[in-house]
């Protein structure tokens, strides 16, 4: 093994280690990682930029700006409120119906963005019923990763593996999305039936629930008027993308552009809203990951998982789905897909069929976050409000409902690539 491969391998096997064990934030290690590689000439810069994937920073910078113009709308608050009322405060129906409104909001924004607006509310909400919020927080992070899972831009690893494999929004709603529903139908009933006796309301309460205001929610109806028509247009811009010969960063873009001019609001405030820290955390990695690329780990590790799997694309799935499932339940999925990547193009080398492939990856890395309190960000974001209202989420306390469902979600994804690809 030549000097530069054992660089890389130790820069990024530092940066992981800085990352699981917390003591560095996980964007300086990805940058300082990065750097690493600048000063030991593994890469220099023009080479390092190349393994940059662009296409994914557009689309996380896109949304975010496209988001934090329509929250100041009151819409998310509008929405859980009307939520609340459809289900007249009946507390199961209420914990289902907002499992179902993140999980759908979560297809569509940042997992983390999702929880910060939803999550507030759910607290809000069981205090009027006066029942413990800690059924609704744990079902919103599980709802919000399973979200994620079901489109090109609903969770972060999505991006990356759509971007890299050129895949379109309607591939991943026809193949990840089909699972997401199916596991979703499953949730629901479980949860029904898991918090039926912890979830008891007296009648004055849901009372209390029917005579909120949700007009009041709203702070500004022209821009939530825009926001509706916005939200509505980009949808059918990110399914028709492909189609219309435009890349996903375009037209997120595109829409935070749009958006940012009508809006009205303080661009700067808005600006300063974007999670640059997520951003620069990318970029670090990619330029880490970058590293193992140029110097031939990849393509080695490639032709080892080639030789382990003797061509066998049913073994070569699960063995993606399962350990990116296991491995992302304690460990930022990131920078696992970020490796894996190069890993199943470089097998496509090979002439092996890895279509399969992304979709187990996929499924593994997104649905795998639900396994532990430390799967996902959404999950630490959720416990963090918990904690702050006075009802902390023990980790021990997610893993025994986490757990168990993100094996049946895995069990459910098994079912589902055998059958559509075996």
């Amino acid at each position: 093994m030549e000097l530069q491969q054992i660089i890389a391998i130790c820069i990024f096997l530092g940066v992981i280690i800085a990352i699981i064990s917390e003591k560095i934030h996980r964007t300086v290690a990805a940058l300082v990682g990065a750097v690493l590689l600048l000063l030991t000439h593994v890469l220099t810069v023009d080479g390092a930029m190349e393994f940059v994937d662009v296409n994914t920073v557009g689309v996380l910078v896109g949304m975010m700006l496209f988001v934090a113009v329509v929250k100041n709308s009151g819409l998310f608050e509008y929405i859980a409120i009307r939520a609340a009322k459809f289900t007249r405060g009946q507390p199961i129906a209420t914990l289902i119906m907002f499992t179902i409104i993140t999980t759908v909001l979560s297809a569509f924004l940042d997992n983390v963005t999702t929880v910060l607006l939803i999550g507030p509310m759910a607290i809000a909400i069981t205090q009027i019923l006066e029942i413990n919020p800690v059924p609704f927080l744990i079902t919103q992070a599980i709802a919000s990763n399973l979200g994620g899972t079901a489109t090109l831009i609903g969770d972060p690893p999505n991006i990356m593996i759509g971007s890299a494999a050129g895949l379109s929004f309607m591939d991943f709603v026809m193949n990840t999305g089909v699972v997401v529903l199916i596991v979703l139908v499953i949730y629901c009933l479980l949860f029904s039936v898991m918090y039926r006796k912890e979830l008891v309301v007296k009648e004055e309460n849901m009372q209390k629930v029917m005579k909120l205001d949700e007009n009041l929610a709203i702070k500004d109806k022209g821009l939530l008027i825009k926001s509706v028509v916005m939200i509505v247009l980009v949808v059918v811009a990110f399914i028709f993308h492909d189609q219309l010969g435009v890349e996903s960063a375009t037209v997120a873009l595109t829409a935070a552009g749009i958006m940012l001019l009508i809006g009205h609001q303080d661009a700067e405030e808005i600006v300063l809203g974007v999670e640059w820290s997520t951003i620069l955390f990318f970029i670090g990695l990619f330029v880490v990951v970058g590293g193992l690329n140029s110097t031939g780990i990849i393509s080695a590790a490639a032709n080892w998982l080639l030789a382990l799997i003797d061509n066998n694309l049913v073994v070569a799935m699960m063995l993606i789905l399962w350990a990116s499932a296991i491995l992302s339940a304690f460990l930022d999925n990131i920078p696992f897909v970020a490796a894996m990547i190069p890993l199943i193009m470089t097998m496509g080398d090979s002439g092996m069929n890895i279509m399969p492939l992304w979709w187990a990856l996929s499924l593994g890395a997104c649905l795998g976050g639900n396994g532990s309190l430390i799967g996902a960000s959404a999950n630490v974001v959720l416990a963090g409000i918990g904690a702050k209202n006075g009802h902390p989420i023990t980790f021990a306390k997610f893993l025994k409902v986490g757990f168990p469902l993100m094996l049946i979600s895995i069990v459910i994804s098994t079912i589902y690539l055998l059958v559509r690809f075996a």
